[in-house]
């Protein structure tokens, strides 16, 4: 658990990442001197060009993979494997079709412990919580319908509340609303902004979406081109609760203009953005 001493919620501190041993030896990281310190319950962005390291950050971020040199801290813990603390929602909703969106959404309870050995004791308590969870996202009425019968934005909802099911302490995003049309986007944004204002969980959120991590943020960091490193940290000092209006004014697009300037600096220098 967090301590009062130890006051940054994820801690790295000069993380280095190669895929192989034979990479390791030419000094071929795919990621390096990542030094990143996140409070409890702030949400970060992080934004930069394709193939520059933001989906392999998100693996060392959920213990999928250990990085070859430095030192990874969540929660006050070393990561040494897997995390059961964070949820995690990526593009695709990936709905298992078989099921129905409550059941979809009851997944990690029924995989990971310690809830896994009180599933079916506590099911009816478990189900109040996904039925409830669904219904703050939208889908009431909707519980109880296949993924073929939700238009993508819908199964995009159902995918975050299975993230969120097990309480997390952390939510790690992947692109999650890159596949959506632009008034679902921004439909999505404000359910996450309500969802983290009444939760107080971390997120940790990579997209390709400027607009995106300027109204949901509180920090926003560049990665540079492959090897991936942190090149700029942007505070987003804009007031919370943020609303849609707050996209069209002057102080918005200034932060997303600066943004867009750091990452066209580096595709000149040789990069691709997908923006």
């Amino acid at each position: 658990m967090q301590s009062a001493a130890d006051p940054y919620f994820v801690d790295f501190r000069d993380v280095w990442l190669a895929y192989n041993d034979e990479l390791l030896a030419q000094n071929h990281f795919a990621v390096e001197a990542i030094d990143l310190q996140v409070k409890q319950g702030e949400f970060i962005a992080i934004v930069g060009p394709s193939g520059c390291g933001k989906s392999t950050f998100m693996k060392l971020a959920t213990g999928l993979r250990m990085p070859s040199m430095g030192k990874i801290q969540i929660d006050g813990q070393p990561v040494t494997g897997p995390l059961k603390i964070s949820g995690m929602a990526f593009q695709s909703p990936s709905l298992l079709p078989w099921r129905t969106t409550v059941d979809n959404v009851l997944l990690p309870l029924e995989i990971v412990e310690p809830h896994r050995s009180q599933f079916k004791a506590r099911r009816k308590e478990y189900e109040e919580r996904a039925r409830h969870l669904l219904q703050k996202v939208g889908l009431g009425g909707y519980e109880d319908k296949f993924p073929w019968q939700l238009s993508g934005g819908m199964q995009q909802r159902a995918s975050i509340c299975r993230a969120l099911i097990h309480e997390p302490k952390m939510l790690l995003l992947d692109e999650p609303f890159g596949a959506l049309d632009a008034f679902t986007r921004e439909e999505l944004w404000c359910i996450l902004r309500d969802l983290h204002a009444e939760q107080q969980f971390n997120v940790i959120l990579v997209t390709h979406d400027l607009r995106e991590s300027v109204f949901l943020a509180d920090t926003i960091y560049v990665m540079s081109k492959s090897p991936g490193r942190f090149v700029v940290r942007r505070d987003v000092e804009l007031p919370r609760p943020r609303d849609l209006e707050l996209t069209y004014t002057k102080e918005f697009t200034d932060i997303v203009h600066e943004l867009r300037g750091h990452i066209g600096a580096m595709r000149k220098s040789g990069a691709v953005i997908n923006q």
